[in-house]
């Protein structure tokens, strides 16, 4: 595939265009998780309050309520938040400009006009800004077209993703949606126990992050950026063994970054490989070995050949 064509499949991310809207649907993102939040009971690692990809957009999957479960997707095809209740009632909420003030109001009436009416905290995670969603009264940039190239990108890191983890008889988490960090990520785990992370997250309890670190990990993930940061991959390991920072680790742009603490790939560096799918996929496999071969991780017993349709995975 020539770098011109990887446009059909992988679509440019300019930051100055991106930013703007990513930040406003990140704060979208936060409303919606935190009702899953408050209505699913907790999983490992807060597993339980992620969104996922889906053919339309991002999706919590099922949120029990009493009698009824719901599920809240953000459709960016048809420019809307659905909210879907299993005895068949439906609301949607438009995805335009605005405050997110307004965006909140909508959906707490939405959700209470279909008889599944939650009360969230009402501030935002892992933000410097935190600002009380009903009180954020400042307008907020969107533009469908720049969100639904956003969720282009996330389809493509979802299924090479996916198919790393086919890779993986370890524990390994889903790929899934982090509306905190606004990360998608997935989670290889050695099985062993990890000290107590230090913390230290702006508004998030240190007890969420010291939950979701118990374990030994290694974790990829895609990030959108920020005004000083383009779309970038990262790699990083908790805790980090001695070496890691200076392990070789492939395509050839991707480096260390002290600042975060993680390997990072440009996004760019990605869509314009010859092969992109590739070059993701040694990013993601030089990254993990280090971690696990200067961490010790037992990797003949947690991994495997990649995963094939229709073909079970061989024993014996």
């Amino acid at each position: 595939m020539a770098p011109d064509d990887n446009a059909l499949t992988w679509p440019e991310l300019q930051p100055s265009a991106l930013w703007p809207t990513v930040e406003t649907l990140q704060l979208w993102a936060q409303i919606v998780g935190k009702v899953r939040l408050s209505q699913t009971p907790w999983l490992n690692h807060g597993w339980h309050v992620t969104l996922g990809v889906t053919a339309r957009g991002l999706s919590t999957g099922l949120i029990p309520h009493g009698a009824v479960d719901f599920e809240m997707e953000f459709d960016f095809i048809a420019g809307t938040l659905v909210i879907r209740v299993s005895d068949g009632g439906e609301r949607r909420v438009a995805l335009k400009p605005g405050a997110v003030a307004d965006f909140y109001a909508q959906v707490m009436v939405a959700l209470a006009g279909l008889g599944v009416a939650c009360r969230i905290d009402l501030t935002p995670d892992e933000m410097a800004e935190a600002t009380p969603f009903p009180e954020d009264r400042r307008h907020r940039l969107y533009d469908p077209e720049v969100a639904r190239d956003y969720w282009r990108a996330l389809v493509q890191v979802d299924r090479v993703f996916n198919r790393f983890r086919t890779r993986f008889l370890g524990k390994c988490s889903p790929v899934q949606l982090f509306w905190g960090g606004f990360d998608l990520a997935v989670t290889r785990f050695s099985g062993r126990r990890a000290p107590l992370h230090p913390g230290g997250f702006p508004n998030l309890p240190d007890a969420v992050t010291r939950e979701a670190y118990s374990h030994e990990v290694s974790s990829a993930g895609f990030w959108p950026g920020d005004p000083g940061q383009a779309p970038a991959f990262y790699a990083d390991t908790y805790p980090a063994p001695p070496g890691f920072d200076t392990a070789a680790v492939a395509p050839a742009e991707a480096r260390w970054d002290a600042a975060l603490g993680e390997f990072i790939l440009p996004y760019e560096a990605v869509r314009t490989a010859a092969d992109p799918d590739a070059a993701l996929g040694v990013f993601l496999e030089t990254t993990y070995a280090a971690a696990a071969d200067l961490g010790g991780w037992g990797r003949a017993a947690l991994e495997c050949e990649e995963g094939r349709p229709r073909h079970p995975r061989r024993v014996g």
